[in-house]
């Protein structure tokens, strides 16, 4: 059986910041995760609010994470995790085909979309956003739609509609946000498929109406991967942690999306980088005990 000190799960921004800063303490790990190691990355059309790279789409900026973990010596195992048992004072992770026995973990699983409209993998980085905060300057004085699954969203609403010429609001809830002058309000519509040629064109609605749009942001409920170890304690179906990025289980650490809101990825990179260190003052404590 191998063993590890740290056992870190996802391979996203998150995973490889704390994999990258664990190895940078002597420290021995395993890092699992997905063949694509961020699907939200991956599908990014550009990324300009990360510090030091500029103009680089999502996936570019995924290579270059994976290129500086490579070039510390940490190899990326694409296998899936079955289980995690709290084994006494470690924990055992059973992946496809053997067992590791780890010290701690760090839990960097990221967040996975609901269900996907019609047309919507087409025009990803072609019109199809899933974040304003990220991509709305690139829709400046243009048309835009917003669906909105939760009023949780309400405040990338409001950015679009400071930059967008103009912006057709389809909340699928109850919504009393104030509304500019530039914003149609189109409650109890849905959208039933995406159409275009090269680029995102029309967007077709559930009473069959269409609209003709530059982009469409679709600000959908994402649904944290959280249910790996028995007993973690979530707060917003989120997994809790505290300023060290501990959950409620000792030794173990959850780090980017998969805690909660803004799911952007410096958040994520720093939070790795906390969540790595305080796993190694962990492993220190235990062997000073």
């Amino acid at each position: 059986m191998q063993k590890v000190d740290v056992a870190i799960i996802g391979c996203g921004p998150a995973g490889l910041s704390a994999a990258i800063n664990v190895q940078a303490r002597n420290r021995t790990l395993l890092l699992v995760g997905p063949r694509i190691c961020s699907q939200s990355l991956h599908k990014a059309h550009q990324v300009n609010n990360y510090l030091g790279f500029y103009n680089l789409s999502g996936e570019e900026l995924l290579q270059q994470f994976l290129k500086h973990a490579q070039s510390a010596g940490i190899e990326v195992k694409h296998h899936s995790i079955t289980a995690v048992y709290p084994l006494g004072d470690s924990f055992q992770l059973q992946l496809r085909d053997e067992v590791v026995e780890a010290k701690t973990v760090i839990i960097a699983t990221g967040v996975a979309a609901g269900k996907r409209l019609p047309g919507e993998d087409n025009y990803l980085g072609r019109g199809v956003s899933y974040c304003a905060t990220c991509d709305a300057m690139f829709f400046r004085d243009k048309t835009v739609a917003v669906s909105s699954d939760s009023a949780e969203h309400e405040d990338e609403v409001k950015l679009l509609t400071e930059i967008a010429a103009k912006v057709y609001f389809l909340p699928q809830y109850e919504s009393t946000l104030q509304l500019p002058a530039n914003v149609e309000l189109l409650a109890g519509q849905k959208i039933r498929q995406l159409t275009g040629s090269a680029m995102l064109e029309e967007l077709e609605l559930t009473d069959g109406s269409k609209l003709k749009v530059d982009g469409v942001f679709l600000l959908k409920e994402q649904y944290p991967l959280t249910q790996i170890i028995p007993g973690l304690e979530l707060e917003d179906k989120h997994i809790k942690v505290d300023l060290q990025m501990a959950t409620n289980i000792p030794g173990v650490f959850a780090c980017g999306d998969v805690v909660g809101r803004p799911y952007q990825v410096a958040k994520a990179v720093g939070q790795g980088q906390v969540a790595a260190l305080s796993a190694v003052a962990y492993l220190d404590s235990k062997a000073k005990a």
